[in-house]
């Protein structure tokens, strides 16, 4: 099968930090076994080379600017060559120009979220007809599969699902590992929906049971101002907060290393959660949200704790004490969570499943 990844517009694949989609865009295809040929069309930046071949997979990097010029350099780059399937990562709105470019190749939408179907970035007329351009609809968890055929009936039908992964060498657990002091971690984007302040909150809350209780939080955000509120809400808590930073994703195995335990305490739809299974993988039980295709992650008191009151700081405060006050129920939960990461979410997995999903599909 001949492959064609189009990445979004505003990170190169593959991302040097941040960069969830184009990191598993990136992950994914180096994992594609057999004769398969991939080939990636992603974001220009100065310090990468223009294509980049890797065994099977070829990069191709264009000029960017604003999303219609990328997409347009995108089309002009790759339109020559022939492909039996075409993958377009979380931009229901490519699907128009890339099928005009391609018009008897089927279309593959690999939605990351719900934030491209949804207001502001569009509205649900304008994506229903987006969606209508694609064969098939893949989305990286039964939630947000359950959520887009919610929400697109007339789509359901090629609607699918495929977990995403990670990867098991990189990201593994820490040979030498201390109680004391016990060390939460959180990581992902600064925004007000991933809900830090509740946990900065359960941190205050858990210190009066055990004051060796820190934090420390990896991730950025495109808004100076809501960074600083978080700051002051740290000052104000009274509590040992490390906020590391946009860190590069070679710093973040030995990020995940230094804690006792991960935190995601999201307070709205999370699709998947690609977090949660990096701490997984690197021997950290996880206190999560129970919201969205986090369930389908971290399983209740097997390799961490679910939330169902996950607004309350309270709630995530006690599980967190739970873990403190017991080393011995730490490490059961953390082994626990590195075999489950190792047996049903490396990268080797989800592109298994992808390339099956995309072969039935040539079939018919």
């Amino acid at each position: 099968m001949k492959l064609l990844i189009v990445a979004p517009e505003q990170i190169p694949v593959p991302p040097p930090y941040g960069g969830s989609v184009e990191n598993c865009i990136y992950q994914i295809a180096r994992q594609i076994k057999g004769n398969h040929e991939v080939t990636i069309v992603s974001l220009h930046r100065k310090s990468l080379p223009r294509t980049t071949k890797i065994g099977h997979t070829t990069i191709i990097r264009v000029d960017g600017g604003s999303r219609s010029t990328y997409l347009r350099n995108a089309m002009q780059r790759v339109k020559a060559n022939r492909y039996d399937l075409i993958q377009v990562d979380n931009r229901p709105s490519f699907i128009h120009t890339v099928k005009k470019a391609f018009p008897t190749t089927p279309i593959s939408l690999f939605m990351h979220s719900m934030t491209f179907v949804s207001r502001p970035m569009t509205t649900t007329r304008k994506a229903a007809s987006d969606l209508k351009g694609a064969s098939l609809i893949i989305g990286n968890s039964q939630s947000l599969k359950r959520t887009l055929s919610s929400k697109f009936p007339e789509h359901k039908h090629k609607i699918k699902f495929v977990h995403l992964g990670v990867d098991l060498n990189k990201f593994h657990p820490s040979h030498s590992k201390g109680h004391k002091p016990f060390h939460v971690l959180y990581a992902g984007r600064l925004i007000p929906r991933k809900g830090v302040p509740v946990l900065m909150k359960a941190i205050k809350i858990a210190r009066k049971s055990d004051p060796s209780i820190r934090l420390s939080i990896a991730g950025g955000t495109g808004n100076p101002t809501y960074k600083g509120y978080l700051r002051r809400t740290a000052r104000g808590l009274g509590i040992p907060v490390s906020f590391k930073g946009n860190l590069s994703r070679s710093r973040m195995p030995a990020f995940y290393r230094s804690g006792n335990c991960f935190v995601c305490p999201s307070q709205k739809h999370e699709a998947f959660g690609l977090v949660n299974v990096e701490a997984m993988a690197s021997g950290l039980p996880v206190i999560a949200s129970r919201n969205g295709g986090i369930p389908e992650i971290v399983q209740h008191g097997h390799n961490g704790f679910l939330i169902g009151a996950y607004a309350k700081p309270g709630a995530f405060a006690s599980q967190i004490i739970r873990l403190a006050k017991d080393p011995g129920l730490t490490r059961r939960l953390a082994k626990q969570a590195r075999i489950d990461a190792v047996h049903r979410f490396g990268w080797g997995q989800t592109a298994d499943k992808l390339i099956q999903i995309y072969e039935e599909q040539l079939r018919r």
